[in-house]
């Protein structure tokens, strides 16, 4: 019995082993394109969607930016994959801790960072300062563009964390109004869990949402810096 609405977050353990390894695992043993003399209708909608996502992603960016279109389309697949997984009953979703999403966040912008420094010192640095600004206000402008700058990776990793959190909650919080109801008003139960069926549509597309916004995202502060 959970003592704390939280205590969902919390991975479970088997024989010593923490079981958010298996969930990190689980999606990379989905069925892939393997080559095969045709395609079904699964795969063939499959490789449309990937098709039309990189197009999209890809198109503002320069021919540098598209040797970034294998990892953000794995990336966004294997959130997608993630945050879909974890609204199963009995299962865990690892995109629920905000460890594991700044563990992504980090890297890629930083790596975002250091091809901008490499590629085009003059112009990467040029961003912490607009241009035509005051010579007074020369020196906050730069700290305030700093600081901006070292929250993104925490704005990724928050708002990734933040919305399947608040998701997971309320699925618990009505999930749990519609088991105490259905014994004293079945009606008004009813009615809760229509409610509940809709939030849980509503996560679908959140799980999917903010797995393409993360990625958007990176691709976004890639193209500041290529």
């Amino acid at each position: 019995m959970m003592i704390s609405l939280f205590d969902q977050f919390a991975s479970s353990k088997f024989m010593g082993i923490s079981l958010i390894f298996i969930a990190l695992l689980v999606p990379l043993f989905f069925p892939n394109s393997l080559p095969r003399w045709t395609n079904n209708r699964f795969f063939t909608t499959q490789s449309w969607l990937i098709n039309r996502f990189v197009s999209q992603l890809l198109m503002p960016l320069n021919m540098g930016g598209h040797k970034w279109a294998l990892l953000f389309t794995a990336l966004t697949l294997y959130l997608i994959s993630i945050n879909l997984l974890g609204l199963l009953p009995y299962t865990f979703t690892p995109t629920t801790q905000l460890s594991m999403n700044m563990g992504f966040a980090v890297p890629l912008w930083l790596a975002t960072v250091i091809i901008g420094m490499l590629n085009q010192p003059t112009s990467s640095l040029g961003h912490l300062l607009p241009e035509g600004t005051p010579t007074p206000l020369i020196p906050v402008l730069v700290i305030i563009e700093t600081i901006s700058l070292f929250i993104r990776p925490l704005a990724l990793g928050v708002r990734l964390t933040a919305n399947l959190t608040a998701g997971h909650l309320l699925i618990q919080l009505i999930s749990t109004a519609v088991f105490v109801l259905a014994s004293m008003m079945p009606t008004v139960a009813f009615l809760t869990a229509t409610v509940l069926v809709l939030l849980t549509l509503l996560e679908v597309a959140v799980a999917m949402i903010q797995a393409y916004v993360f990625v958007l995202l990176l691709s976004l502060y890639l193209q500041e810096n290529i």
